[in-house]
C-alpha cells in the first residue's frame, strides 16, 4: 500500500519549470470532429436561454439535471470514441485551468459584495437617478456586474418608491450596471475573466476599454437623463410627486471595501507573477500563480462570510442560490465547449471553416465589425461568457497576437460581448436577477420582448456609433 500510495502521489503532484498547460481541446485534433460534437454545447445554451422564459417551475427545480444531462452527451460518447483516459483528460483540464479560477473568482466577489448594505433614504430625482448609474457604472468593474448590481438595486427602488413612471430607470439599470458597466478589468464580467485566464493583461483591458465603455456610458446616461427628467416633470405637473425626504445615504459592512481590495490585488498579482512554475496533475500542467490565486481567493471569502454579521447580509437578502446556480450551469458549459473549441482550433481544416471565413476577408483577415456583432448577437440570446471563449478561439486564441496585431479584434469580441449582454434579459447573470427583484417589489418590467424593444431603441444606435468609432 505504501508503495501504491508513493506512486499516486508521483503521478499527482509534480511540480515542474515552466511548461505550455494541456488546454482540454488541445487533447483531440479538431479537424476529427464534425459539428455533432457542438450539440450538447448548444443544447445546454439554449435551455439556459429558453427553460427559464417557457418553463420556468421545471427549470428552478431541474436545472443541476439538465446541465449534468447535456455535459453526459458529449462525455459518454467521447469517451467511446477517443477512450476514457482521453476524455478524462480533457475533463480534468478544463476543469482545473479554466472553470475553477472562473467560479472562485465569480464566488468570492459575490461573498464579499454581498456583505456590503447601503441604506438610507434617497430622492429619485433625475440628477440622483444618473448619479447611482454612473457610481454603479463605475463600481462594476471593480466589484463585478452581479455585485454591483445587488448592492445598488434595492436602494435605487427605494429612492424611486414614490415615482408613478419608473419602468425606464431600471431598463437602463441593466443596461449600465448589470453589463456596460464592467468592461474596464477582468473582475468587471465573467468574459473578460476568461480573456484573463487565457493570458490577456489585466490593464490591456483597461486601456482598450475605456474609450468605448466611456463613450457609450455617457451617451446612455444622458438619454436617460433627458426620460428621466421629461417624465419628472410630467408628475409634478400631475401631482402625483412625494420626493421630499433629504437625501442622505448609510454604508454598512465597510470591512468587505478590504477584502474587495484584497481580491483585486490577489487577481493583479497572479497576472504579474505568471509563469513561474507548474504543478503536473493528471497529466495537466497546471499553473501555480492559478492555484494561489484560487487558494487566496477562497480565504478572502471565508474572512468575509465570517467577519461580516448574519443581520448585515440579511439586509442584503444575502442567498446562496444565485451563486450556486452559476457553478452548476457553468461546469456543464464549459465542459460541453470542449469540441467546439477544438472545433475552432483547426480553422479552416474544422468543420467550422464557413463560420471561420464569415469573420475574415479573402486575405484570411479578421472582419472586426463582423466579430463585434457576431460576438455581440450570440452573447444578447445565450450567454456572453462561451460565446467570448468560442470568438476568442476563432481569432486564433493566442494572447500575444491578440493584444498585439490583432487587438483590435479582440476589441471587438470583448465589445460585442460585455455590451450586447445587455440586449436581452438572458444575456448576462444579473439581467434577470434585475428584473426579479424589481417584478418582487411591485414593478411591472416589460416582457421578454418587451425589453428587446427598449434596446433596440437605445443601444442598437449607440453599439452601431461606438464599433465605428473604436473599430
Amino acid at each position: 500500500m505504501r508503495i501504491l500510495a508513493r506512486r499516486i502521489a508521483a503521478s499527482l503532484a509534480l511540480v515542474t519549470l515552466p511548461a505550455a498547460p494541456a488546454h482540454a481541446a488541445a487533447l483531440v485534433d479538431g479537424t476529427s470532429l464534425s459539428l455533432l460534437w457542438g450539440v450538447p454545447f448548444a443544447g445546454i445554451l439554449l435551455s439556459i436561454a429558453l427553460f427559464p422564459v417557457l418553463a420556468g417551475k421545471f427549470w428552478h427545480h431541474h436545472y443541476p439535471k439538465v446541465s449534468l444531462a447535456w455535459a453526459l452527451a458529449f462525455l459518454v460518447p467521447f469517451a467511446a470514441v477517443y477512450g476514457p483516459d482521453v476524455a478524462g483528460a480533457a475533463l480534468f483540464a478544463v476543469t482545473a485551468l479554466e472553470y475553477l479560477p472562473f467560479i472562485i473568482m465569480l464566488f468570492a466577489l459575490f461573498v464579499v459584495s454581498g456583505g456590503i448594505h447601503i441604506g438610507g433614504r434617497l430622492a429619485g430625482t433625475p440628477g440622483v437617478n444618473a448619479a447611482m448609474l454612473a457610481i454603479g457604472t463605475i463600481l462594476a468593474s471593480f466589484i463585478g456586474t452581479t455585485g454591483a448590481a445587488m448592492l445598488l438595486i434595492r436602494p435605487m427602488i427605494a429612492a424611486n418608491a414614490t415615482r408613478q413612471r419608473k419602468v425606464h430607470i431600471f431598463v437602463f439599470f441593466i443596461f449600465l450596471v448589470g453589463n456596460i458597466g464592467g468592461s474596464l478589468t477582468p473582475l468587471g464580467d465573467p468574459p473578460l475573466f476568461l480573456g484573463f485566464i487565457k493570458g490577456i493583461d489585466f490593464f490591456w483591458t483597461m486601456k482598450a476599454m475605456a474609450g468605448p465603455m466611456f463613450v457609450t456610458s455617457i451617451i446612455l446616461i444622458a438619454a436617460f437623463f433627458v426620460i428621466d427628467s421629461i417624465f419628472y416633470r410630467a408628475e409634478a405637473v400631475a401631482g402625483k410627486r412625494n420626493d421630499t425626504a433629504p437625501n442622505r445615504i448609510t454604508i454598512e459592512g465597510g470591512i468587505n471595501f478590504l477584502f474587495l481590495a484584497l481580491v483585486i490585488a490577489a487577481v493583479l498579482l497572479s497576472g504579474i507573477y505568471a509563469n513561474l512554475a507548474n504543478v503536473k496533475l493528471f497529466g495537466t500542467y497546471v499553473p501555480v500563480e492559478s492555484i494561489a490565486r484560487n487558494v487566496v481567493l477562497l480565504v478572502i471569502a471565508w474572512a468575509a462570510y465570517r467577519l461580516t454579521p448574519a443581520p448585515l447580509r440579511a439586509k442584503n437578502q444575502f442567498s446562496w442560490e444565485p451563486i450556486r446556480e452559476v457553478a452548476i450551469l457553468f461546469i456543464g458549459i464549459f465542459v460541453t465547449i470542449i469540441p467546439v473549441i477544438a472545433i475552432l482550433a483547426a480553422g479552416t481544416q474544422g468543420a467550422a471553416a464557413e463560420a471561420v471565413r464569415l469573420v475574415s476577408d479573402e486575405n484570411g483577415a479578421p472582419v472586426n465589425l463582423m466579430y463585434f456583432w457576431l460576438t455581440g448577437g450570440l452573447s444578447a440570446f445565450l450567454d456572453n461568457a462561451p460565446t467570448y471563449l468560442v470568438f476568442f478561439n476563432l481569432a486564433g486564441g493566442d494572447p500575444a497576437t491578440l493584444m498585439g496585431p490583432l487587438s483590435s479584434t479582440l476589441l471587438a469580441i470583448s465589445m460585442g460581448a460585455v455590451f450586447m449582454g445587455a440586449f436581452t434579459y438572458i444575456g448576462n447573470a444579473p439581467n434577470f436577477m434585475i428584473k426579479a427583484i424589481c417584478e418582487e417589489r411591485g414593478i411591472a418590467m416589460p416582457s421578454f420582448f418587451g425589453f428587446i424593444g427598449w434596446s433596440a431603441v437605445f443601444l442598437l444606435p449607440v453599439f452601431a456609433l461606438v464599433s465605428s468609432l473604436f473599430l
